[in-house]
């Protein structure tokens, strides 16, 4: 199976370089057959990395450890959801499955557009084959995920730790999904480019597919937050790592690409804007995969140093030259056929927000990056952390909140002084008595910037909640519905505005669960034994008693904690360190190996709708560390004093084997018969859920505004579908 898996993806280089040459002779010959063929290259490409794709998912399942990935990344004791999706914790199947994303999301565009603008097409088809010859290229040349060893070992080395959690198994594919999908539109950019048809024919084929990626591209950062916040045992849900950065700059750029198209739709401007966000938002795609590859940049995410950051520089270089080329060449053909009339637009507004998150994202990169540059200048390394961008994105992102809010209810072209009134009476008001509350029964004035976030999300929400009422209302009154029938109808017939409406309201929820999280949060680091309790934000925390767990497979050490207020019972929390063996390392002793290997947390977590108590444990184990010690001189004396013959006999082999948990399960119970002080990390946290529930919110929002709209919907909203029938001219009688 692994040569059919390399054989599948050389023939899969080869079926891409052909349907480049079809495509682009298809397109200079003006030869519909090549340019055809050019598009059934992608539609067979995508076949070939599904089957290499399900080979490689039959190998993990299957636990071959021949192959070297699935030896080096899974086991038998891996539990069977994680060895599915072990395939792209590494370096080699995430590869593989971009590439398979890639392929399939090509061939879904091209058979959309088959009849549809064909000057475009076989350009576009051209450039999405290049990405998918890149990265099988990679795959077989430099991270092949069907390389075998002769010799393989009888068991894996299992998966990461850190990465048995469900939302980080669910998290690269919903960013490579995102990735990926961003090329579509920057594909059919250049087509456009190339072609001069610069206009909105290729926006219109290729909209959803922005929408689509922006979409995937969010639930996978929230997911990898939510992994952060129960995983890492930090406390936090973002810490502007490397690779956090760059999922989320695309995502802003695209952000911005989705608002400003409309734009040009409405009134044929901001084309060389347009343009150059969406070949700037694939660029940035293909950066957020090469600083995950590259290890050019410390982040946790990444895979470590590898030699594929010199590839994706290049492929990089081409992006990023290639487009300015492009962009510079067609810039007559980009002129605006119309201008702002009025800075009181929504035209004015939408670009304005614009600037905003383009500007978000040039500080993101600058301060990102800012360690290579200032190494690159001077020789020093600088480090840089979470304070770096928060003078920075912090006021922007207050901005980002008001501007969403003023977009949708301002008109077009210029704005009368009695719209400005009926648009924006109830939501200032909402806005300003959210102000006052929060400031008479709170201490958010010592926060300035979360009391103005609180005040805007107010104000956002109560534009989206107006909206709504007023849309529900007029087709209630048009068409005698119930309220709810009427409310689910209007959705139903304006999926992309009232979509985009919900998802406002829904990032205005999670920027304010940031701001109260971030600016009125609680820590404290204490170290207890049991029955000792401390106090945090109110609450009294009592250690209740330890606990542990000795497998072979881990050491888990615990503890089981009492949460009350005021006298009265509010929770009771478990938090557990778990320690793995070093299988890894040989040099480690018999007993130190099941406590010296990598370890994850399970934290305690008790969230609610105003606030979440959180706590990690952990363990010193040094009061153990003279036993461990002595456990591993006494069982390497014992394996010594054994021939290579007897050290291979079945009863001895499970003799010291049992011998050796039994040790180990000893000494992990004197954790409970001899407790000693444990260091502790609790944090109270206000509005955490606002962040999840503001995510849900989004991602409603925008699936609302990608669901296709079924041909009954476009139709005009008025009088009822039996009215407009009844009203119709009656068939000829015969």
């Amino acid at each position: 199976m692994a040569l059919l898996g390399r054989a599948l993806l050389i023939l899969g280089l080869l079926v891409a370089l052909y349907g480049i040459g079809a495509s682009l002779y298809g397109a200079i010959k003006n030869r519909q057959d090549f340019v055809d063929s050019g598009r059934r290259s992608v539609y067979a490409l995508a076949g070939l990395m599904t089957l290499a794709f399900a080979i490689l998912e039959w190998a993990f399942l299957g636990d071959k450890f021949a192959f070297n990935v699935v030896a080096s990344h899974s086991s038998s004791t891996t539990p069977t959801f994680y060895k599915a999706t072990a395939a792209w914790s590494s370096q080699e199947g995430s590869l593989l499955l971009w590439v398979f994303l890639l392929s399939v999301w090509s061939s879904v565009i091209l058979l959309i557009t088959r009849n549809k603008v064909k000057e475009i097409v076989p350009y576009a088809t051209a450039v999405l084959l290049g990405f998918a010859t890149f990265f099988v290229s990679l795959t077989i040349f430099a991270a092949n995920p069907f390389a075998t060893s002769a010799n393989p070992p009888p068991e894996g080395a299992g998966l990461d730790p850190l990465l048995l959690h469900p939302s980080m198994m669910f998290h690269p594919p919903m960013l490579y999904s995102g990735y990926t999908l961003l090329t579509i539109p920057f594909a059919f950019a250049i087509g456009a480019l190339i072609t001069g048809r610069v206009g909105t024919e290729w926006i219109a084929v290729t909209r959803r597919f922005a929408l689509a990626a922006w979409l995937f591209l969010g639930v996978g950062i929230l997911l990898g937050a939510r992994w952060s916040y129960t995983e890492l045992g930090w406390g936090g849900y973002w810490a502007w790592d490397a690779v956090e950065n760059a999922a989320l700059m695309p995502w802003l750029c695209a952000t911005a690409f989705i608002h400003s198209i409309m734009i040009q739709e409405k009134r044929g401007m901001l084309k060389v804007w347009n343009v150059s966000l969406i070949l700037g938002s694939g660029t940035l795609a293909i950066l957020g995969t090469f600083l995950v590859r590259s290890g050019i940049l410390d982040s946790i995410h990444a895979f470590g140093a590898s030699t594929l950051g010199i590839p994706f520089v290049f492929l990089l270089a081409v992006m990023i030259g290639g487009s300015i080329a492009l962009v510079v060449s067609r810039r007559d053909r980009l002129r605006s056929e119309a201008q702002i009339d009025s800075l009181l637009s929504r035209e004015a507004i939408f670009l304005l927000q614009n600037l905003v998150l383009v500007a978000m994202v040039f500080v993101i990169f600058w301060v990102t990056f800012f360690p290579l540059i200032s190494e690159a200048v001077t020789g020093t390394k600088v480090s840089v952390g979470p304070p770096a961008f928060r003078p920075f994105v912090v006021p922007l992102a207050l901005m980002l909140v008001l501007l969403s809010g003023i977009g949708p209810i301002i008109a077009w072209r210029r704005v009368t002084a009695t719209n400005l009134k009926r648009s924006f009476s109830f939501p200032i008001a909402a806005g300003i008595t959210a102000l006052i509350a929060l400031l008479v029964s709170t201490n958010a004035d010592t926060r300035p910037f979360a009391l103005i976030m609180f005040a805007l999300g107010a104000f956002v929400v109560a534009t989206v909640a107006q909206e709504l009422s007023r849309g529900t209302s007029a087709r209630r009154a048009m068409t005698g519905d119930p309220v709810p029938l009427a409310f689910f109808q209007l959705i139903r017939r304006n999926r992309r505005r009232y979509g985009g409406y919900i998802a406002h309201a829904g990032l205005a929820v999670l920027l304010v669960g940031v701001a109260g999280s971030s600016s009125f949060q609680h820590s404290h680091d204490v170290s207890l034994t049991p029955g000792q309790t401390t106090s945090v934000d109110g609450y009294a925390i009592r250690y209740v008693r330890p606990t542990e767990h000795a497998s072979a497979a881990k050491v888990s050490f615990g503890a089981v904690l009492d949460v009350s207020k005021q006298g009265k019972h509010v929770t009771t929390l478990t938090t557990t360190r778990r320690f793995y063996p070093a299988t890894t390392d040989p040099t480690v002793g018999p007993i130190s190996v099941a406590f010296n290997g990598a370890s994850d947390s399970q934290v305690g977590l008790r969230a609610g709708i105003t606030k979440d108590i959180w706590t990690v444990i952990n363990p010193n184990l040094q009061p153990l560390q003279a036993e461990i010690n002595r456990g591993d001189q006494v069982f390497t004396k014992l394996m010594t004093s054994l021939t290579p013959a007897e050290a291979r006999q079945p009863a001895n082999v499970q003799f010291i084997s049992v011998e050796r948990q039994r040790a180990i399960s000893g000494l992990a119970s004197r954790y409970v018969s001899h407790p000693w002080p444990v260091e502790f990390l609790m944090i109270v946290s206000p509005l955490v859920s606002w962040i999840w529930l503001g995510a849900i919110i989004t991602a409603l929002g925008g699936l609302i505004a990608l669901w296709p709209i079924p041909v009954l919907a476009r139709l005009r909203a008025g009088a009822p579908y039996a009215a407009r029938r009844s009203a119709a001219p009656a068939p000829a009688k015969p």
